[in-house]
């Protein structure tokens, strides 16, 4: 999962399936990670208000520790998902030739919302977040239908 700099929406995005994972009996098949297209944070916790909102369904940020994505991230991991235009030029030119195809937007596995992008919340309010929350779950259970296929 990766956005801008790791504190907000890839860290939500990494713990929604990781509870999902492990709610279905999945943790030792599956591995979810998160980093950031910037290293401007690297090595500091979620964003407070990201960690309050997503406890608040049961999505547990407070270990996670924001790091910079790299290029063995694209063989270390079977999808690289981005949260808007931004991540995905950035991960576009760090991706290793033959990869391309594990580089996907999280909004692409939605099902019920019509979204293009995870908006980024840091600016704004908690509706901000709250929607993001909307938008991870949304693509999380289409991943993990695509991935139950896969399989």
């Amino acid at each position: 999962m990766v956005c801008m700099g790791n504190i907000c929406r890839s860290p939500t995005a990494h713990g929604v399936p990781q509870k999902m994972v492990a709610d279905a009996g999945l943790a030792d098949r599956i591995r979810v990670d998160s980093a950031g297209t910037h290293g401007y944070h690297v090595g500091e916790p979620p964003d407070q208000r990201a960690q309050a909102h997503a406890a608040r369904r049961g999505y547990d940020l407070s270990a996670q520790r924001a790091r910079k994505l790299t290029r063995r991230d694209f063989s270390d991991y079977d999808l690289v998902l981005v949260m808007d235009d931004h991540n995905e030029h950035a991960a576009r030119a760090l991706c290793p030739p033959g990869s391309e195809d594990r580089l996907r937007r999280l909004t692409d596995f939605c099902t019920r919302l019509q979204a293009h992008e995870v908006p980024d919340p840091y600016c704004g309010g908690a509706d901000g977040f709250e929607h993001v929350l909307d938008v991870v779950e949304d693509g999380c259970e289409g991943v993990m239908r695509w991935w139950m296929a896969q399989r």
